[in-house]
């Protein structure tokens, strides 16, 4: 077991051979506009569709806090929605992040990524608009996702440090 990969670069290109699943947290509400998800847009049409579709029928499907919904945008490349975000907004009750549904949404990916054969690439999910720090995440990741085999690298852009607050700008 080897730990995170960290390095600097652009999460919707992931590094390596093989299936990679590139993971990102989402809202409860439905909305994709705002941060990493511009840059997945930017390369593919289909996660956003989906993750739209999924919300608007969220009475018949399992879409809320803690599922994933994996979508396949090339032969060897997936994109997984994870909803481990209430709402959009810090208000009364702190920032959007809720631990807990990231947690359980990890969970799913990496079942998700072992199925696959896959390795997961990521923004430090969680850590940009829905407000939520790293050092909370990346135990979930290593709990989640390493311990069971699965090779994680997070993708930073700009300067900053492994420990620092990261942004889900893409």
């Amino acid at each position: 077991m080897s730990g995170i990969t960290y390095v600097r670069g652009d999460a919707t290109v992931p590094l390596g051979k093989g299936v990679k699943v590139i993971a990102h947290v989402c809202n409860d509400l439905g909305g994709w506009g705002k941060g990493f998800v511009l840059a997945l847009s930017r390369r593919w049409p289909e996660p956003d569709a989906a993750y739209r579709a999924w919300h608007r029928e969220r009475a018949h499907n399992d879409f809320g806090l803690g599922a994933a919904q994996f979508v396949q945008v090339g032969p060897y490349t997936w994109v997984a929605n994870l909803i481990g975000q209430r709402g959009t907004r810090t208000g009364s009750k702190g920032v959007p992040v809720r631990y807990e549904a990231i947690d359980t949404a990890l969970g799913l990916l990496a079942d998700k990524a072992l199925e696959l054969d896959a390795s997961v690439h990521m923004p430090r999910i969680g850590c940009g608009l829905a407000g939520g720090t790293w050092s909370r995440v990346e135990p979930l990741v290593n709990d989640r996702l390493v311990r069971r085999g699965t090779a994680v690298t997070v993708y930073d852009h700009g300067d900053r440090t492994r420990t620092g607050r990261g942004t889900s700008r893409g």
